[in-house]
């Protein structure tokens, strides 16, 4: 194993550990279902270029959401930093610029979280604040 797998597998556990600490579970299957997502829209370009969407969104169950925001958590970059490291080692581009977007929901199907993506082609900090007035908003 070389030097940067070991690191990647290291600071996968500690966030493993972390997120365990948090909600009381492993995030195992919440990375496995972002990564699935990820790998089933996966476009075959060329020999050489395989595009993958650049816009994901999580929604998850509303007391874990509320867990994870109270004590301050970066969940959303560690997803998001996992999810880098997957599409570098399956050799995907991006359709755009990546985001990682979680929100609060009391509908998600199994109870825990509900992943999707789609490919955002203009991503800009207005749409993200225009996306966050509006969250506040349904709360």
């Amino acid at each position: 194993m070389g030097a940067l797998s070991a690191l990647e597998l290291t600071l996968e556990q500690h966030w493993a550990a972390l997120w365990a600490r948090i909600v009381g579970k492993e995030p195992v299957e919440l990375l496995a279902a972002l990564r699935r997502e990820c790998d089933d829209h996966a476009v075959v370009c060329s020999e050489r270029l395989v595009v993958v969407p650049n816009a994901y969104d999580i929604e998850l169950d509303a007391t874990v959401h509320d867990e994870l925001t109270r004590r301050g958590s970066r969940v959303g970059q560690a997803l998001t930093d996992n999810l880098v490291r997957h599409a570098e080692r399956q050799g995907y581009e991006w359709a755009g610029p990546l985001t990682v977007h979680i929100a609060r929901s009391r509908n998600v199907p199994n109870g825990r979280y509900r992943v999707a993506s789609r490919v955002m082609p203009h991503v800009s900090a207005e749409g993200f604040e225009d996306a966050a007035r509006q969250e506040r908003h349904r709360r």
